[in-house]
């Protein structure tokens, strides 16, 4: 059983390929034909494009007609079939399955059997392109009873294996990333999903009342507020002179103040604490938010700002977001891992120790400590001020002795009074938190100023009138000391005993509660949803990414699942501009095309056909491949008449064109000219000899053939055609697969679009993937990341990896637009202007390669016009190298392919009418 020349699976859209060969498949399978036939049927085609490429034997077309008529099982279906043929056929017996328009057959009859085999598969490629199918089978409806032997050209510009598989290493490196740790930051994240980032309170709850003033948890804030407005009230009036000289510093109760302020801000603060650990859950139940409105804690309706059923399409917009500006997908898993960390509720209860800190035993302790009241400042300082002003009062001469003593006792008088109507003691006494107003060192620091003063006085006798004044103003600066040291004395104690702080301590309780309530209660279920969603989106990309990393890439093997046949067959023919051009290698005996063949002595004419009166040969006494050695055998003539059209024409050897003359032709192949046989010739006249091996140029010209007509660049010597060696009868290794000398193979290096095109391909296929599952994140996020998406990713990594081998990543994913997808030259590193000169020079016949050997030139027929011409281009070789359309003027009747890597044309030679017989259905296995 030979390799496979059909590919396994099929592109979208192209024909469904199948091979009812003998020899693909084991001999002892007798249901192998028929498994090909129903896994074709399986594949899924649009019904109006059922389109089935069979690879046939040309000997059981009729045995198979069954199977050819099972392809239509399912509706109307267009049949091409590629009938190999052997070389020693000269009929083909087809049924009416076949026949036009439904269904035509191209007839191979050289050069595809055993090893040789494995040139079917570019071939099966091209006619598998559903724009090429449809051309051929239009064009063999319009060739005499469908059937036509094809001459072909065909350029194939592709990847080197070493490119593509750097480009896939490359493409798979960037779309999974290295590992990385969860992310320190989320970034940037939809308005949706900010709001659970952070503990802000959404707009519209900012008005909400929380802690409704009937509701236990309200009437302790509002004690809580009311004690902390009467202690600082009480503060107001005892600070001023009204609280030291009256009796409003004696009624006002401050101490009693700040202890219902402590008291109401401890059992605020346990209220709080012990909704905290009631509804302390990460998800709190129906009847925990009944005991927290039990506790007057209100809950509202969720914000119109945020929803449970916005959070997955935020999600989604977010890492497709990310995925979209190309970060690897461990990257963006490490980010939506740190918003599933971030977004997970943590519960209430989490944020006790959060109010501890805020309000913790040592802060509430500072109000109930007993603050002693200081007023005076330093003692020694307070006598000698007093003394002082002692001193000034005591310098009227002789009342000096009584004034300057009575303004200290004054001093001492006013310090007694702040400490009797010190604000850290409670009217009735029971609350006192003691204090020193320096009011001996007063007393003491006066008399001895005051009795200075009047010595003073007496000794010097100054005028009353500065006496006088003196007194004044030691009675005022008194007075006003006293005053100053009491205000000085209020506000030291207050700010010891801090009750304004009760009030931040306050705020910042119901604050937490406010976020607790918003985040931890009312969000909670929101918040889930999200960590869990985000926590599944991250472990199905880090499973993505470890099978992309673990999928093999592109191997030396073709899409047929073989190891490519012509990776070590052929020469390497001329580069061309970007790539490496292979063409034909040595190849077989039968290697030939129209102006070089012998069919080494039919037996239907006894002696060997002899052509006679061509021009001279380059080499006198060269011989071309297949000569024999005697000189009976093929000479050609000069004489441009077909066989049959001169009386001077020896025995007719059948009729077909001349593919390698096209001169006379028309665009549709037209009409060859003929030529004149003489039997017998061994040699043309003048001494004409033979075109030696070196004469001969690529695609079987020779230099000598006509000046007229384009030079083709001639192939190397180890690409012409040589001798067919012997081969022993027991050999059974074959050799290995040269590269068809109708096929030239063009080699880049990857173009500096390549990886670029792969990566957005492999993401936005990711993104499909990821579409799917959005549905059931949504449903159920806690399972959905245990999703199995190995298969779908490695049904992209398969298709990807197919249009990667099949034309270099040109064609775009299904069900995808091509939009401004980069061309195949940008692809491959190869130029498509060597197809638009190919095609430039179609006109030369001889240019193409006919699949058959010389022995069946007498089967082709030579009517004028019935060769008819499909040339075919992929769209992604439009533009050449320059960016400009190099198809201009050249591609009125171009196929224009959507996909494929392969371009050149297809001439479709038809049949001698007495060859092809239409075998009906009763007649079926006559002879």
């Amino acid at each position: 059983m030979n390799p496979r020349v059909v590919p396994e699976q099929p592109a979208p859209g192209h024909a469904v390929c199948l091979d009812l060969r003998a020899e693909a498949y084991d001999p002892e399978d007798r249901h192998a034909a028929e498994d090909a036939v129903r896994r074709a049927l399986a594949v899924p085609q649009a019904a109006d494009e059922r389109r089935f490429l069979v690879v046939d034997d040309a000997d059981r077309l009729v045995g198979h007609q069954l199977l050819h008529e099972r392809l239509s099982s399912y509706g109307p279906a267009h049949v091409v079939c590629l009938a190999v043929g052997a070389p020693g056929e000269r009929n083909l017996r087809r049924t009416l399955t076949l026949r036009p328009p439904a269904a035509g057959v191209l007839w191979l009859l050289d050069g595809f059997r055993g090893p040789d085999a494995a040139a079917l598969r570019p071939l099966v490629e091209v006619l598998a392109t559903p724009e090429v199918f449809d051309a051929v089978l239009r064009a063999l409806g319009r060739v005499a009873g469908g059937v036509a032997v094809p001459a072909v050209r065909i350029l194939e510009h592709d990847l080197s294996d070493e490119a593509r598989a750097r480009a896939w290493r490359q493409a798979v490196e960037a779309l999974t990333g290295p590992d990385v740790p969860v992310a320190a930051t989320v970034g940037g994240v939809p308005s949706e999903l900010a709001l659970l980032l952070d503990e802000a309170v959404p707009g519209s709850l900012s008005g909400h009342d929380w802690l409704p003033a009937h509701g236990r948890a309200g009437s302790r804030l509002l004690a809580c507020r009311r004690a902390l407005d009467d202690a600082v009230d009480g503060y107001a009036r005892v600070r001023g002179p009204a609280g030291l000289l009256t009796r409003v510093g004696r009624d006002t109760d401050l101490p009693g103040d700040v202890e219902r302020l402590a008291g109401a801000l401890r059992e605020f603060r346990g209220t709080v604490a012990d909704a905290f650990a009631l509804a302390g859950g990460t998800r709190p139940s129906v009847e925990e938010r009944g005991l927290l409105a039990d506790r007057g804690i209100q809950l509202p309706e969720m914000p119109r700002e945020i929803t449970r059923t916005g959070i997955v399409p935020a999600l989604r917009d977010h890492t497709q977001e990310l995925i979209g500006r190309r970060l690897p997908l461990r990257s963006v898993a490490a980010r939506l891992a740190a918003l599933a960390a971030r977004s997970a509720p943590a519960g209430s209860a989490a944020r006790l120790a959060a109010l501890d800190a805020l309000c913790g035993p040592d802060r509430i302790g500072r109000l109930d400590a007993r603050q002693p009241f200081r007023a005076g400042g330093p003692r020694l300082l307070a006598a000698l001020v007093t003394g002082v002003l002692a001193l000034l009062g005591g310098l009227w001469p002789g009342a000096g002795w009584a004034l300057g003593p009575a303004v200290g006792l004054l001093a001492a008088v006013l310090a007694l009074l702040m400490l009797r109507r010190r604000p850290n003691r409670s009217p009735d006494g029971r609350l006192d938190g003691g204090g020193s107003t320096g009011s001996g060192p007063r007393l003491v620091g006066g008399l001895v100023g005051g009795l200075a003063g009047a010595a003073v006085g007496q000794a010097l006798g100054p005028p009353l009138w500065a006496t006088a004044a003196a007194v004044v103003v030691a009675v005022a600066a008194v007075v006003l000391l006293a005053l100053r040291d009491w205000t000085l004395g209020v506000d030291d104690w207050w700010e010891r005993v801090d009750p304004e702080d009760a009030g931040r301590a306050l705020d910042e309780i119901h604050a937490l509660l406010v976020t607790a309530a918003v985040h931890d209660w009312l969000f909670a279920d929101v918040r889930h949803h999200c960590s869990d969603g985000a926590g599944a989106v991250a472990r199905l990309l880090r499973g993505l990414a470890t099978t992309a990393d673990a999928y093999p890439g592109p191997a030396v093997s073709d899409l047929y699942g073989n190891p490519d046949p012509y990776a070590t067959g052929g020469a390497a023919g001329p580069g061309s501009p970007g790539g490496t051009n292979r063409t034909g290698g040595a190849g077989r005996a039968g290697d030939w095309d129209w102006d070089d063949w012998s069919d080494g002595g039919d037996p239907l004419d006894g002696a060997g056909t002899t052509w006679t009166d061509q021009p001279a040969w380059p080499a006198t006494d060269a011989r071309p491949a297949g000569a024999d050695a005697s000189g009976a055998g093929t000479a050609w003539s000069d004489q441009p008449a077909w066989p049959g059209t001169d009386a001077r024409s020896g025995p007719d050897v059948g009729s077909g064109p001349d593919v390698g003359s096209g001169r006379e032709a028309s665009q549709d192949g037209g009409a060859w000219p003929g030529r004149e046989v003489r039997p017998g010739a061994d040699a043309a006249p003048g001494g004409h000899a033979r075109p030696g091996p070196d004469a001969w140029q690529d695609g079987g010209a020779w230099s000598g053939r006509d000046e007229r007509r384009p030079a083709v660049p001639a192939a190397p010597a180890s690409a012409r055609t040589a001798p067919a060696p012997a081969v022993s009868a027991t050999a059974t290794a074959p050799a290995p697969a040269t590269v068809p000398r109708w096929l030239e193979r063009r080699y880049g290096d990857g173009g500096p679009a390549l990886v670029d095109t792969l990566v957005t391909d492999l993401v936005e296929g990711v993104s499909t993937i990821l579409d799917g599952c959005w549905a059931g994140i949504e449903r159920d996020p806690g399972n959905a990341g245990r999703l199995p998406l190995d298969a779908p990713m490695t049904a992209l990594l398969d298709e990807t990896r197919t249009r990667l081998e099949r034309d270099a990543a040109a064609s775009p994913p299904p069900g995808r637009e091509r939009g401004e997808r980069p061309d195949a030259a940008r692809l491959t590193g190869v130029a498509p202007d060597g197809v638009a000169k190919l095609l430039v020079e179609d006109d030369d016949t001889h240019l193409t390669v006919p699949l058959c050997g010389p022995e069946h030139l007498r089967l082709l027929s030579h009517e004028p016009g019935a060769v008819r011409r499909v040339r075919f281009v992929p769209e992604t070789m439009r533009r050449g190298t320059t960016g400009d359309d190099i198809w201009r003027g050249t591609a009125e009747d171009v196929v224009w392919t959507d996909a494929g890597r392969h371009a050149g044309v297809l001439r479709l030679v038809p049949l001698r009418a007495d060859v092809v017989h239409t075998v009906l259905a009763e007649e079926d296995g006559a002879p």
